[in-house]
């Protein structure tokens, strides 16, 4: 590149801004050299002016903090119309943020921002994770966001939280995810009602459950999958009570007690009930589980209401914060956050869409499945860890050593959430823990955690 100053006219700027923007380009591209004609004094000026431009960069270069997670808790999941249906969403996400900084041990007003994700929010009010965070006793002045990425949301709150730690614009926060099922209402479209009367609308199946590019239900898409890489009913069943039987081992070894925080429930003219342990994993009849029918694909069907996950109640939240701050507070953290991806795949196809998210996180943190000592996929239905094994090629015997979804239950704004809780309590010291959902939509979110 030939640049020729005359005099200290040509020393402008917008010459300068020229030169650093060609430099770069050119040094990307094949190389620089870069000639300079003119009188001595005025290419000595010149230089002196450019080299104080071009060492300035568009933004200011800084590490990455380091983030933990300084405490995780849920609460207890709830069946459909079970023991936690008379409490909205709202109201467990505001135990779960609570019980997380109660466990944390740190004032409330230490926590700068909140991330709670929310996926069926019709009728819930304005702003559903406002009104946890305020229900939690958070100060007045603590800035809320609701994240809505379906099944993926509890997840994607904590890699958003963890993103604004890293880049140092906050130092603590609260993330986490929440759901009541059996509260989303129906719905009936606006306008003159037609001749025959209106028609309701679920928005569990609307908003929640349906493929709305191809106007099938999740379960349409689970029984594709299974078509697609050759898992039949019999696997999906297989799998189903593997992870009804491992619930149930984790409850009474007492290994899913950690994570809980008991929920009291009100009840007009009765004393009051704590809920204190997940209702799904007992509801369960073995016998029964081969001889239920399909639910979405009547003829050669493999997906039934057995082998997928329930509609279920419940709540998590985790503490985030800079290595700084924790040791600011004096908090010993349960886990770091190491890496963590999104990706998207064809919307039918979103059973598999963790599949292409995990070597993604693999990839950023350096490391090879091998390497990892617990896989969290979650359950949606039997079909998606089936297949995720299948693809990624892992070792069955380290995926949902304490059951799923299927079994637990999946209040699809929790479930995300609920699965980095459960791996930041159930590692050991030093092990790391991947965990992977699906959501429609054809998205996944992954996200890797090492013990400390």
């Amino acid at each position: 590149m030939l640049v020729s100053p005359s005099g200290p006219d040509d020393i402008q700027p917008s010459l300068l801004k020229e030169l650093k923007y060609e430099t770069e380009l050119l040094a990307k591209q094949c190389g620089l050299v870069v000639i300079l004609t003119g009188r001595p004094q005025y290419i000595e000026e010149f230089m002196t002016q450019a080299l104080k431009y071009t060492s300035r960069d568009y933004a200011s270069q800084r590490t990455l903090n380091e983030v933990v997670i300084a405490s995780a808790a849920r609460t207890p999941i709830g069946s459909f119309q079970g023991s936690l249906s008379s409490l909205p969403a709202t109201k467990l996400g505001s135990i779960a943020i609570k019980g997380a900084i109660d466990r944390a041990g740190i004032p409330a007003e230490e926590v700068k921002e909140v991330y709670m994700g929310n996926v069926l929010q019709a009728g819930q009010g304005q702003a559903p994770a406002r009104q946890a965070v305020l229900g939690a006793g958070l100060p007045i002045c603590t800035p809320t966001t609701t994240v809505n990425k379906v099944c993926a949301s509890g997840m994607k709150s904590i890699m958003m939280a963890a993103q604004s730690l890293m880049c140092g614009n906050q130092d603590v926060m609260v993330a986490g995810g929440m759901e009541s099922m059996s509260n989303v209402p129906y719905t009936m479209s606006r306008g003159t009602t037609p001749y025959g009367g209106v028609k309701l609308e679920d928005l569990i199946v609307k908003d929640g459950l349906t493929d709305v590019y191809n106007h099938i239900h999740m379960g349409n898409c689970a029984e594709n999958t299974a078509k697609k890489l050759t898992i039949s009913r019999e696997e999906q069943d297989t799998y189903a009570i593997g992870s009804y039987t491992k619930s149930k081992t984790a409850w009474e070894s007492g290994i899913l007690k950690n994570e809980i925080v008991p929920v009291t429930v009100s009840q007009k003219g009765k004393p009051d009930t704590e809920v204190k342990e997940d209702e799904e994993y007992k509801r369960v009849d073995f016998s029964k589980v081969p001889k239920l029918k399909a639910v979405f694909q009547k003829e050669n069907g493999t997906v039934t209401a057995a082998n997928a996950s329930t509609l279920n109640d419940g709540a998590a939240a985790v503490v985030v914060m800079t290595t700084e701050a924790a040791k600011r507070l004096k908090v010993k953290p349960l886990a770091r956050i190491v890496a963590f991806a999104d990706a998207a795949v064809d919307p039918i196809d979103f059973p598999i869409a963790p599949a292409y998210a995990v070597p993604k996180v693999l990839s950023e943190a350096g490391l090879k499945k091998e390497d990892i000592a617990m896989w969290e996929i979650n359950e949606a239905f039997s079909v998606v860890v089936l297949a995720n094994i299948k693809m990624l090629g892992i070792d069955p015997q380290k995926v949902n050593i304490n059951g799923g979804a299927v079994s637990l239950g999946h209040p699809i704004g929790m479930s995300g959430a609920r699965i980095v809780v459960h791996m930041a309590h159930a590692l050991k010291q030093g092990q790391y823990g991947l965990a992977g959902i699906c959501n429609g939509g054809g998205g996944a979110s992954a996200i890797l955690i090492q013990k400390l």
